[in-house]
C-alpha cells in the first residue's frame, strides 16, 4: 500500500511515527499522510539521467507548529540520513503518476518514486496534499476524503 491516510495509521502506529518525526523537529504536530514506500532520485547532468540516491522509505508529510506551516519526510530505511524538505511556495511539482518530480527553493531537482503502488488512489491524493500545502492551501486532502 503506497498511499495510506493519516487516519489509516492507528494508535500506537500513529504515534511511534509521529514521535519519531519529532525527534527530527519538535515543531510536527500532525502527520497529514503517508506513502509507505517511495524512493529518492536525483537528475544526473553528467548522464542526463535520473539516478537513484540513498534515500528511500516511508514519506510523511505533516503539519507544524512553526513556519513553514508544512513539510514532507522520507524516513530512510537505507541509511541514518532522512530527507526533509519543508512545503513553501517555493517547491515546484510535477505529477508523472507514478513519479513525482519536484524542484526546492535551492534548485535542486528530484524524482519520487512510488515503488509499491495503492491500486484505488495511485498517488494522486498524496500528491495533492503537497500541492495544496506549497500553494498555501488551507485545506489539506486525505484519502479518507477523495
Amino acid at each position: 500500500m503506497a498511499a495510506v491516510a493519516a487516519s489509516g495509521l492507528v494508535g500506537k502506529g500513529r504515534d511511534i511515527s509521529l514521535a519519531a518525526l519529532q525527534r527530527h523537529d519538535p515543531y510536527i504536530n500532525r502527520i497529514v499522510d503517508v506513502a509507505s514506500q517511495v524512493a529518492l532520485y536525483t537528475f544526473g547532468h553528467r548522464a542526463n539521467e535520473w539516478e537513484k540516491t540513498d534515500v528511500e522509505g516511508t514519506l510523511f508529510v505533516y503539519t507544524r507548529s512553526a513556519s513553514p506551516k508544512h513539510g514532507f519526510t522520507i524516513m530512510n530505511r537505507l541509511s541514518m540520513e532522512n530527507r526533509t524538505e519543508p512545503i513553501t511556495k517555493d517547491l515546484d511539482f510535477q505529477l508523472q503518476d507514478p513519479f513525482l518530480l519536484y524542484r526546492n527553493a535551492r534548485c535542486e531537482s528530484f524524482l519520487l518514486h512510488w515503488v509499491v503502488l495503492l491500486l484505488k488512489f495511485g498517488c494522486m491524493p498524496l500528491c495533492l496534499n503537497l500541492v495544496s500545502a506549497a500553494m498555501g492551501g488551507v485545506c489539506i486532502l486525505t484519502n479518507a476524503n477523495v
